[in-house]
This record gives C-alpha cells, sequence and structure tokens, in this order.
C-alpha cells in the first residue's frame, strides 16, 4: 500500500511521464527506446560503498547508469523518491535531487549521487525507491526523461574495536595476553584476522617501542563476529627490562569483509601499561632473645627492578599456635637490598613455649597501587627466658679461675716488694 501511494506521489510529481527506459534486469547494454539502463544503487561515492545505519545524516546515495544508446548525452539531472524514513540532507521537500553537471558519451556508464538522511526508526533491509532521469541528446534539442524503479539495502554498520582484557604488562617476565575483539554496530564481520605489525614505526610515523619484545604469535583467526558480539583470542609476550614503566603501544591490522562483500582494511593500537618486576622474598626467620624478649627476626629482599611501595609484615599463627597476630609497616622494598623485621612474641592468654606454626606474609604495592602478597611458613622453638636455669660446676669454675689467678698475681707482687725493702 505504501509503495502504491509512492508511486501515485511520483506520477503527480514527475508528470508528464513519457518513459524512455526501465529495468532492473537483465544485459545493462540491452536497448530500449530510452537509451539508459539502470545498473546499481548503494550508499556510498561511485569510488566506494559505505555502510549506514538508522539515523545517519547526509550521507551520499548513488545511482549508477549506462548509455546504451547510440549518441552521447549532456545535462543529465536526476531526482529521486525514497520511502517514509529518507529524507534530502537539505531537509527541504520528499523529493532529492542530484545534477551531475556532466556528459555521458554513447556506452559508458555514469552515475548520480543524492545525499539523504536516514531516520533512526527505519529498519535495516531493502526499500524501493522511484529515481527520474533528465538528460539531452548532445545533437537533439529538447529533453527527455526516463523512470526507474529499483530497490536499495540499509545494510546497518560494523563497528571493530579491540581491547586488552587486562592492559597490564610486567617487565622480566612471560605475559600471557587476551585481546577481546568487538563489533558494537549494526552489521556483521565476515572472515576476521588479526596481523601483528611487529615493526617499530606505525603507518603514521609514531613509534611502537616494540623493537625487543619477544610475541609467540603474530597472526590470528577469528572467523565471523556478528552484530554486538565479541570473540577473542590470546598469546604470549615476553618484556625487556629496557621498557619497564612505559606504555607498550602494539600496533594490529584487522582484515574483514562488510556487508557489501570488500575486503576492508583498519590497523588498532592496543596499549599496554609494562610495570616493573617485584620479586620479593621471605627468608632467615628465626627467634632471638632481646632484652629477654622472645623475638621472631628475619629479611626481606625483592630481588626484581623496581621498589615495592607501603609494604606490611605480617604474623599468624597457624594449627592452635596461641601467639597473637601482629603487623608492622616497613615502608618500601628496594631492589637487592635486604629488609629486617623483628616481631616481639605475644600470646593470646597463658604463654605456650615449644614448637609454634607460623606464616610470615609481606603485603605491598607496585607501581601502578595494584596489591600483591608473598608469604613463608614455617615452624618456630619459643623459650620461657623469665626462668634462670639452674647453676653447674661449670658456672662456678670461671670465678674460681680468676681467684686463684689473682692470688698468685699478688704472691709475686709481694715477694718482689719484700725483697727489695731487703736491699
Amino acid at each position: 500500500m505504501k509503495f502504491l501511494i509512492l508511486t501515485i506521489l511520483a506520477l503527480f510529481v514527475f508528470a508528464p511521464i513519457i518513459v524512455y527506459g526501465q529495468s532492473t534486469a537483465g544485459s545493462p547494454f540491452e536497448r530500449d527506446f530510452g537509451d539508459v539502463k539502470f545498473l546499481d544503487a548503494y550508499f556510498g561515492t561511485e569510488d566506494k560503498k559505505i555502510e549506514v545505519t538508522p539515523g545517519d545524516r547526509n550521507v551520499p546515495f548513488t545511482v549508477v547508469f549506462a548509455n546504451v544508446g547510440t549518441q552521447d548525452i549532456t545535462g543529465i539531472k536526476g531526482q529521486l523518491l525514497m520511502p517514509k524514513g529518507f529524507s534530502p540532507s537539505d531537509g527541504s521537500g520528499s523529493v532529492i535531487f542530484a545534477d551531475s553537471d556532466s556528459e555521458a558519451q554513447a556506452g559508458e556508464h555514469f552515475s548520480l549521487t543524492f545525499f539523504v538522511n536516514l531516520d533512526k526508526n527505519i529498519m535495516i533491509e531493502q526499500y524501493p525507491a522511484t529515481l527520474r532521469l533528465d538528460f539531452s541528446r548532445l545533437r537533439e534539442s529538447g529533453t527527455r526523461d526516463s523512470f526507474f524503479d529499483f530497490t536499495f539495502k540499509v545494510t546497518g554498520e560494523s563497528i571493530l574495536n579491540l581491547k586488552p582484557e587486562n592492559p597490564f604488562l610486567t617487565s622480566l617476565k612471560n605475559n600471557p595476553v587476551i585481546v577481546e575483539v568487538s563489533n558494537s554496530g549494526t552489521a556483521p564481520l565476515a572472515n576476521v584476522k588479526v596481523i601483528l605489525r611487529n615493526n617499530q614505526i606505525e603507518s603514521d610515523g609514531s613509534n611502537t617501542n616494540i623493537e625487543n619484545v619477544v610475541f609467540d604469535q603474530s597472526d590470528w583467526d577469528i572467523g565471523n563476529i556478528e552484530m554486538n558480539s565479541a570473540k577473542k583470542f590470546s598469546f604470549s609476550v615476553y618484556v625487556p627490562e629496557s621498557v619497564k614503566t612505559e606504555t607498550l603501544h602494539l600496533p594490529l591490522l584487522v582484515t574483514y569483509y562488510n556487508t557489501h562483500g570488500e575486503k576492508t582494511d583498519e590497523t588498532k593500537t592496543v596499549d599496554f601499561y609494562i610495570n616493573g618486576l617485584i620479586d620479593a622474598r621471605i627468608y632467615d626467620i628465626r627467634v632471638i632473645d632481646i632484652a629477654g624478649k622472645e623475638t621472631i627476626i628475619g629479611d626481606i629482599i625483592n630481588e626484581g627492578n623496581t621498589n615495592a611501595l607501603f609494604a606490611f609484615v605480617t604474623l599468624e599463627p597457624l594449627e592452635g599456635s596461641n601467639i597473637k597476630k601482629v603487623t608492622q609497616f616497613i615502608d618500601e622494598l628496594e631492589t637487592d637490598s635486604p629488609v629486617p623485621f623483628n616481631i616481639p612474641v605475644e600470646f593470646d592468654g597463658e604463654p605456650k613455649y615449644g614448637d609454634h606454626k607460623i606464616k610470615i606474609s609481606v603485603r605491598y604495592k607496585d607501581d601502578i597501587r595494584e596489591e600483591h602478597t608473598v608469604s613463608e611458613i614455617t615452624t618456630v622453638t619459643l623459650q620461657d627466658t623469665s626462668k634462670k636455669p639452674e647453676r653447674t660446676i661449670a658456672d662456678y669454675a670461671l670465678p674460681l679461675v680468676g681467684l686463684i689467678i689473682a692470688g698468685i698475681v699478688g704472691l709475686i707482687a709481694y715477694k718482689k716488694i719484700k725483697k727489695k725493702k731487703q736491699e
């Protein structure tokens, strides 16, 4: 019914009508009285078809013809009537105008480009349209006109995006990486492939700083990605120390086929921030007596290439131990600089001496303030330092020897003094 109304409207707009050519099928060089054959209609320009989606504005719409007559034609003009939901980009009236301001030689193709607004409420599907073509034969006076009925398609638009699942890598490590390829548009992507452009300079001339980064894979077959969906691919990358605390720019070439069946290439850059490596280790945990107090001591060393920030050490009892849980702040863990800790032992309730299973944990933050924890489980032996052990013969031996030595020295001195007096 809608199409009938549009057709009647076209008859009023374009009257009087003398139809010289009208066809959507058969050979483009099949002659008819009009000497002009319809070939194709699509969104885009003569050189490039484009994807469109509801709500797009000022979109080029191209209709292609062939001059199958024996004479050149000139003064080519077009008037396009489209269904409801399509309007001229200048917003005036319902008929969309185009003027090629050129001529078409006999046997050549030519095209008209119109500029159209698409209503946001239209559907992604095929639609009918009618076009009036006005032209003149080069060696004749007067204007001729032809009418053409055809269909066109609102294709929808694919929107390609790439983003890493985790945008952080660590230097001096082999990092697993997952990248998501998404299509947030209204048209599918077909036969998607991703290729790593492993060179130092991107196509735009910017430095990618990946010359020393090692990848275990450089291309991936993704397949088809429907509208509003995504797929993922993965690889591993080793980052050298030379790019720590930098942003790694990873150029990826994505190829796919759009809704027109045309191969499309897009280069996307995925960015990763490179953390320095923090390799914290706890060692040499033992118990010593400090001023009559049992104290658990040890050392923490960072064998990475960047400092750990805001570090805390925690003593935690395990398996029935009644040692109190204690946490101490120890600040930064500098690289290759052992940091000692000492935690006086306190009991929860009555002291229990002997073996205690404990866990020593170190909690810290990295360059991006993300928190990490390392732990060490061990067994320590606690003794009651308040009890003095019974004295043994060995305890008396040393003072006795001292007294004997002192007596001998005194006797020798006495004899020397007495001898001097006698002289």
